[in-house]
């Protein structure tokens, strides 16, 4: 695969067309493998199984990276991540983005682009799904809503532990770390270095990089250490950090992350500096000293124009007209599972939750479940959008053992559980709590605004 992943010479870096390339390990015998680059610069992978069953799975992936330029790697890694697509009998097209960093539009367009560059190349698929995982679930729902109408291309999706809430409040619990964590370490900056408003995540031009942050966190929390080799000034930051955030200790590292590089990406390079991001009218609790906590910790207000923007890139309306099946692990600890109630309550704010069924896994993972779920999964949208009956979550998890029978990797559906409140998770700002965070009317009136949202 090392030709196909390499990268292309600037003079040929567009409209590549798609050649030839070895498909990754574990693709079914016979599967055929292309990859090229689009009119935009966006690398792309695509895979066709010997025995093709007519269906193409369009794939969106999550994120966002923070590379300047796309990655045509992350395709063709994502190729060999979701083989089991391939495995049972579809066709599958994902795209790399035509950059790095933040844009949900952006990359709904790239992830539309690369099934037109199906057709062009393989015609009209019988009947195409779009898939989308983490941040990428937020973009396949963009799809859905921006190009999949009762006569569009699409005839469902599948969202996989995506992170429904859009980007106007779906941070949010990143934007209560960001401040908790410099409130208790205040290290990130350190007194002695140049100061900037936390919101930004970063300063411009700091050079600091993942593993600097790392040892941060170390120094403030001992997270990396057993617990008895963490100072008692350590374990108490710890916990006072991940008790006020509810952040699992496990990814503490990844959302921290999150709340400091791809913020400043948001904020300096997709919004103009401007600050999306508010923690007024936010009470912090389950510390050791609640009062200290929110008479310390950093408060500020968003830009409205900031918020707009943010909201009308990545907030959804609820406007779906497609069968739409979810699959969220109940333990993600990455996007919680009541981002699936902050989606419910969106399309049930639009009237549109009949297009809606939500099944839910006593899984404990965000970036990967079980193959016989996925399976499961394509399977039963498959069937709701040929036969127009709605799947139920116990009818999916009651076939998931035959597939299971195939792939060996465990059924773990929890037909009756059913998330709480986005708010009983994430502290809401004022007037968060009514679903959608953007409506349909709202998203139209914005899209007259010259220069609205986030630029590709």
């Amino acid at each position: 695969m090392a030709g196909a992943l390499a990268p292309a010479p600037a003079a040929q870096a567009r409209d590549t067309g798609p050649r030839p390339a070895d498909c990754p390990a574990g693709l079914p015998a016979g599967a055929a493998c292309w990859t090229g680059t689009d009119a935009n610069g966006a690398h792309y992978a695509i895979a066709v199984p010997e025995r093709w069953n007519g269906g193409l799975v369009v794939h969106a992936h999550g994120g966002p990276d923070l590379g300047d330029a796309s990655d045509p790697a992350r395709s063709v890694e994502d190729l060999g991540r979701w083989r089991v697509m391939v495995d049972q009998g579809y066709a599958w097209a994902g795209s790399s983005y035509r950059r790095g960093g933040y844009g949900t539009r952006m990359a709904a367009a790239d992830t539309e682009n690369v099934r037109r560059l199906f057709v062009e190349e393989f015609g009209e698929p019988r009947r195409t799904y779009v898939h989308g995982q983490s941040w990428g679930g937020d973009v396949a729902a963009k799809v859905v809503e921006t190009y999949a109408g009762k006569a569009g291309p699409y005839d469902g999706a599948l969202l996989t532990n995506g992170v429904l809430g859009g980007g106007s409040r779906g941070y949010d619990y990143r934007v209560d770390l960001r401040v908790v964590y410099q409130y208790y370490c205040a290290n990130l900056p350190r007194p002695e270095e140049p100061q900037y408003p936390l919101w930004q995540g970063l300063r411009r031009g700091s050079t600091l990089t993942s593993a600097g942050l790392r040892a941060r966190l170390q120094e403030c929390t001992g997270y990396a250490s057993p617990p008895g080799e963490r100072t008692a000034l350590q374990q108490r930051n710890l916990d006072d950090i991940l008790n006020v955030t509810g952040i699992p200790e496990r990814t503490l590292e990844s959302h921290l992350r999150f709340s400091v590089f791809t913020f400043r990406d948001i904020v300096h390079e997709r919004l103009g500096g401007r600050n999306p991001f508010s923690n007024r009218g936010v009470r912090y609790s389950g510390s050791h000293d609640d009062t200290a906590l929110n008479a310390g910790v950093e408060r500020f207000s968003a830009d409205p124009a900031a918020v707009r923007d943010l909201s009308y890139d990545s907030d959804l309306t609820g406007r779906v007209a497609i069968p739409v099946l979810t699959l969220h692990a109940t333990d993600d600890p990455t996007a919680f599972v009541e981002h699936e109630a902050a989606y419910r309550d969106t399309l049930r704010g639009a009237g549109r939750d009949r297009w809606l069924v939500q099944t839910f896994t006593g899984e404990h993972e965000h970036s990967a479940l079980s193959d016989a779920e996925y399976a499961t999964s394509i399977a039963a949208l498959d069937r709701w959008a040929r036969t127009g009956q709605r799947p139920t979550p116990r009818s999916v998890a009651a076939s998931c053992p035959a597939f299971d029978e195939v792939y060996g990797t465990g059924c773990f559906y929890d037909p009756g559980f059913r998330p709480a409140p986005y708010a009983s998770r994430v502290r809401p700002r004022p007037g968060g709590t009514s679903w959608p965070a953007m409506t349909a009317a709202q998203e139209k009136a914005w899209s007259r605004v010259p220069g609205v949202g986030i630029a590709p």
